[in-house]
Order: structure tokens, then sequence, then C-alpha cells
């Protein structure tokens, strides 16, 4: 194996550690958030939403904060930032009663997930 591999398997973020284990399971957080785009912005709790983005605020100071820095870790937790805050503007903008911004923006992202897969 080469050297630079080896380097980063027993680093102290490499994938030995929880620094490397915590960020790839919360993955899962953005890759449900996504998944939920497709769905209609009724069913979306807005309090779970805002303990969401909350929580990815804090833990991205957490990750830049923490020695040795976790990049894959800030990573993860800007992408559950953006998925979550997306989801608490469609959950806001349901409740105001605008369906314009849900059809403009993710009718696309509808089209394409009904589709069958080839």
């Amino acid at each position: 194996m080469s050297s630079r591999f080896m380097a980063w398997f027993n680093s102290p973020t490499g994938p030995r550690t929880t620094h490397f284990w915590g960020p790839v399971a919360n993955w899962g957080f953005v890759v449900a958030g996504i998944a939920d785009l497709t769905k209609t912005p009724d069913i979306i709790s807005e309090n779970m939403q805002v303990a969401m983005c909350i929580y990815s605020g804090l833990f991205m100071r957490f990750a830049w904060k923490v020695i040795p820095r976790n990049y894959l870790l800030l990573a993860c937790h800007v992408s559950n930032e953006t998925v979550q805050a997306t989801q608490l503007s469609r959950k806001i903008m349901d409740m105001q009663g605008h369906t314009w911004y849900d059809e403009k923006y993710f009718k696309w992202i509808r089209e394409r997930a009904n589709k069958p897969a080839a």
C-alpha cells in the first residue's frame, strides 16, 4: 500500500477513529433530507427542522474547533444545515399558503423521483 494511504489510514481522523465514522453516519441525515424533498410540505415537522438546524449549526462550530480539525464532519453539517433550512422554508411557505415556491423549485425533483428506473 502507498505511504499516503497508510498515513491517512493511521491518522487521527482516519477510518480507525470516531472522527471518521461519526461524520459518515451523519450523512444519513443529509440523504434523508434530500429524499424528503420529493414529499409534500404538509408532512414536514417544523419543530424537528428547527432542532436539526440548531444541531447542525452547533456541530459545525464543533467540527471547526476540535483538534484535529474535522473537515468531513464540517462538510456533513454544512450540507445538513442547507437541506434542513430548505425543508423548513418549504414548511413555512406551506403554512402561509404559498405553493409557487414548491412548484417552481421542486417540480423537477418530483418528476425525476417518479420516473421508473431504466
